[in-house]
Order: C-alpha cells, then structure tokens, then sequence
C-alpha cells in the first residue's frame, strides 16, 4: 500500500511539472527583450520605411528579402549584434542609429534613424523569434 501511495505522489509532482511548464510557454513575443518606449507593431513598419529588406531578409516586412546582409530570421534569439556585441536593448538601439561607431569598418550603413525610430525597430526585432 505504501508503494501505491508513493508512486500516486509520484505521479501528481510530474503532472503538477507539466502544468508548470505549460503555464510557462505561450506566444514567442512574450518572451522578447522589452526595449523601453519600444513599439513592435512601428517597428515593423519603420523597417520598411527605411528599406532595411533591400540588405536584410526580414519576416513580417513586406519585401524584405534582400541577401547583402544577414537574414534577421530568429533575431530575437541570438546572443550578439554583428557578431561581436551582446544583444541587449540599449546597445541594439545604438547599433541601429550609428553602426560604424559600435563596429569600425561593418559593411551597415548609417541610415539616418533617429533614436526614437531605433527603438521601435529593436522591438520589432525582438519580436523576431
């Protein structure tokens, strides 16, 4: 009887294990670096205005499919910007406005982005998963 009791509780962490970690998935998004005064949903329209898919494939942006660049497939996902700086929010943001000043000799251009604009493009990115 011991036994049935022991293996009943067994059972009920284990279901109580997946419970949890069902709670803990859900919409990729969710789980996106916030980058304060961000807004994804601009961003994703801003990448188009400044024509970042004429260099970068980008999902969710309308004719992104350029190849002169990286694919930002999954960009939510990586661990550095240009290979070489951590992919954090605040340092993306600068990426973003001045690229040259963070990566001497990168082959991105400034494109004219204003602070502001960068941070709604970030979050976007992040979004990217």
């Amino acid at each position: 009887m011991a036994r049935r009791g022991h293996a009943c509780a067994m059972r009920a962490v284990g279901t109580a294990l997946c419970l949890l970690l069902l709670a803990a998935c859900g919409r990729d998004d969710e789980k996106a670096p916030r980058v304060a005064g961000g807004d994804a949903v601009r961003g994703i329209a801003l990448m188009a205005q400044y024509q970042c898919g004429a260099c970068h494939a980008i999902p969710k942006v309308q004719a992104a499919g350029g190849e002169g660049g990286p694919s930002l497939e999954s960009f939510g996902r990586r661990s550095y910007i240009a290979g070489r700086l951590p992919n954090m929010p605040d340092r993306l943001v600068a990426w973003i406005v001045d690229p040259p000043a963070l990566v001497p000799g990168t082959r991105m251009p400034v494109m004219g982005v204003s602070e502001n604009d960068a941070r709604h493009i970030a979050a976007a990115l992040y979004t990217l998963q």
